[in-house]
């Protein structure tokens, strides 16, 4: 498999300002609200996130805890993080939000990069979580923010 199947992503343009979409995505207990995986339950002890370095907690619907551990960061712009198992280091997988300003509205692109993942029992999923999946993610984000 290339590099190039392992980056995946979604965009579509926002009614909405990037401020307030953005808000939706660095608030961990509103991520729930949005996932299109339908795989996140709640954010125990959610804080926003401010900043490169921040950890933030997800329980998943199974009951697992994930830590994720943001690495990019540029407010309202772009926000990224690596998740991992509670406790541990991140597996080689990223999430990303990258958001463009385009008038009162806003071209937001959802990118799921697992290019460094090399742990043989997380490839299936990876290779499950396709464009429409991300897709769901940002037009249940859209849905929230233009109704804001």
């Amino acid at each position: 498999m290339t590099d190039e199947q392992r980056v995946v992503s979604a965009s579509r343009r926002i009614e909405a300002p990037a401020t307030v979409i953005f808000e939706l995505i660095a608030d961990p207990a509103r991520q729930p609200e949005w996932d299109g995986n339908a795989n996140l339950d709640v954010a125990p002890d959610a804080r926003r996130i401010r900043a490169v370095g921040d950890v933030f907690g997800m329980t998943l619907t199974t009951g697992a805890l994930r830590e994720n551990h943001v690495v990019e960061f540029d407010e309202a712009r772009r926000i990224a993080w690596c998740p991992a198992e509670a406790g541990r280091e991140p597996v080689g997988h990223l999430w990303r939000w990258e958001l463009e300003p385009d008038g009162d509205a806003t071209v937001v692109t959802h990118t799921y990069d697992w290019t460094n993942l090399h742990d043989p029992n997380r490839l299936p999923r990876a290779r499950d979580t396709t464009e429409d999946k991300l897709r769901a993610s940002v037009d249940r984000l859209a849905a929230i923010a233009e109704s804001a």
